[in-house]
């Protein structure tokens, strides 16, 4: 087999419909980030896809860095699975706040907890404290248990609520 170049990866998001109102929501929520192309569905083809000419088709954007295409390929598959998320890595408790409360507007309220929110569109999101992983990578197990545990128990990840569980705070 010869040798194989870098490759450059982009993630495509399947909507029905919505795929140019998720690319400007999420370029509107992180920073460094863009809309680079709106691709729209011509004549061609309409017997097979069935929209209308000058509906978006995609919506190709940048968010700090991660290219996305946002497709917007009918009804078929519609629905996002939090079996694929992605992970924000938070400097500090006012990141973590800021992604959550922006991401979660207008999300599902019941799909929440240890960090994760879903947003309006269906897409899952990790919104992670980088010092939690430092936690849970510990040499010391008992601390990085008690972490876990207290993650476990949070909707929206609290900082000092994991570094008090960590230290062991509130122990008896």
């Amino acid at each position: 087999m010869p040798p194989l170049t870098p490759v450059s990866l982009t993630t495509c998001l399947w909507h029905d419909g919505t795929a140019e109102a998720a690319a400007t929501f999420y370029v509107s929520v992180f920073p460094n980030s863009r809309i680079t192309h709106i691709q729209r569905y011509t004549a061609a083809g309409r017997d097979t896809h069935g929209q209308e000419p000058g509906a978006v088709l995609v919506a190709e954007f940048v968010l700090n860095g991660h290219r996305f295409v946002a497709l917007n390929g009918g009804p078929a598959h519609k629905t996002f699975s939090p079996a694929i998320s992605f992970q924000i890595d938070c400097a500090s408790q006012d990141e973590v706040d800021y992604y959550w409360d922006k991401l979660g507007e207008g999300g599902d309220l019941e799909h929440r907890q240890c960090g994760w929110v879903q947003d309006k569109f269906g897409m899952s999101w990790q919104v992670v404290p980088a010092v939690l992983k430092e936690m849970l990578a510990s040499q010391d197990a008992e601390a990085a248990g008690r972490a876990m545990v207290a993650m476990m128990g949070m909707e929206k990840l609290d900082i000092a609520g994991l570094k008090r569980a960590f230290d062991g705070e509130g122990e008896k």
